[in-house]
């Protein structure tokens, strides 16, 4: 069994919470590091974090990321081998109603999480961006080595910026640095913000739900056990700076420094009203159905290129969005008994 150590931002949110229970299940020992905030039901983080403790191995601080000693003095006592930065202020429409949240927690909260990683010479710094930094890109699907500089809102651009700021990293310091771009992730203990939470708590309690764009929308649905999956093969893929600067065609690898950008999604271009006959038929219930223009800073599609993340891991995401949706429910109604 390894017993490698592995620091992770944001352990009490959807995603670390996934990461770490698979990691702690193959062994590895985790530090978690959350901040607890209250943009959805603080309980729900409180919950995730309590399973977290009961597995061997799982240790946490509780504290924002902007708190650079806060975050220092972790990382110094715990000396991980490997940091995963998933912690982040999420939501594409919150960041239209408060978007300085995004500029401390994106942008400052991942410079301190670089500066750590840095100082402490980590073996691999590896940091969640988002589907969302295509922005208004239209070629599809999307890969990692076309341009994405055309970001349609602040949370967007944040995720850009330390995109940047960590190419700039790895090359002056050498430190090799992975970023993930995710593809509108679900599952359960997701987020009461996401869609599908949102949809299926709607027509359970027979309120009517929003749908943008008349349902003329479409993602890349990618289950969060296939989503964690692939970010733990990916700790084994350390970026290496090539040697002569020449990197292999389809490769986000930088030629100037150890650093890659790689697609985690489904592979798969769903359309939003397909996903909401899938819930229905799942519930047994039919939706009262609000249609509604598009919403600002929304794009009308995503849709991955995931053959990068086969090439370095051998594994794609596959989940047919119907199982997916299935044991979002099964989860949903043992939690909330409904």
């Amino acid at each position: 069994m390894s017993q490698r150590r592995i620091l992770i931002t944001g352990t009490a949110g959807f995603i670390g919470f996934h990461l770490a229970s698979l990691l702690l299940d193959e062994g590895f020992v985790v530090h978690g590091y959350d901040g607890m905030t209250d943009y959805y039901d603080v309980r729900l983080k409180q919950r995730r974090h309590a399973m977290l403790l009961q597995k061997p191995g799982f240790s946490a601080t509780e504290a924002m990321l902007e708190d650079q000693a806060s975050f220092d003095r972790v990382a110094d006592e715990f000396q991980p081998e490997v940091i995963v930065h998933l912690a982040a202020q999420a939501g594409v429409r919150y960041s239209l109603e408060n978007p300085r949240a995004y500029l401390d927690a994106n942008v400052i909260g991942t410079f301190n999480v670089m500066e750590a990683a840095r100082r402490l010479k980590v073996a691999h710094l590896l940091m969640a961006s988002t589907s969302s930094v295509y922005g208004a890109n239209t070629e599809m699907p999307f890969i990692e080595t076309e341009k994405a500089d055309t970001q349609l809102t602040i949370y967007a651009a944040t995720k850009k910026a330390t995109e940047s700021m960590g190419h700039a990293y790895a090359h002056l310091w050498n430190l090799p640095t992975t970023m993930f771009r995710f593809f509108t992730v679900y599952g359960p203990w997701g987020r009461p913000d996401l869609a599908l939470y949102k949809f299926v708590d709607a027509i359970l309690e027979d309120r009517p739900i929003d749908i943008y764009n008349h349902g003329d929308m479409y993602r890349d649905f990618t289950y969060v056990d296939d989503l964690v999956r692939a970010i733990r093969l990916l700790i084994d893929a350390v970026p290496v700076r090539p040697a002569d600067g020449v990197v292999r065609d389809g490769d986000s690898l930088s030629p100037v420094a150890p650093y890659r950008v790689v697609n985690i999604g489904n592979s798969d271009k769903v359309r939003l009203l397909d996903f909401v006959d899938a819930i229905e038929e799942c519930l047994g219930r039919k939706a009262i159905r609000n249609y509604m223009g598009m919403q600002m800073g929304d794009v009308p599609a995503t849709w991955a290129n995931a053959e990068l993340l086969q090439h370095l891991t051998g594994y794609r995401p596959q989940t047919d969005f119907r199982d997916g949706i299935a044991r979002f429910v099964a989860w949903f109604r043992e939690y909330y008994g409904k």
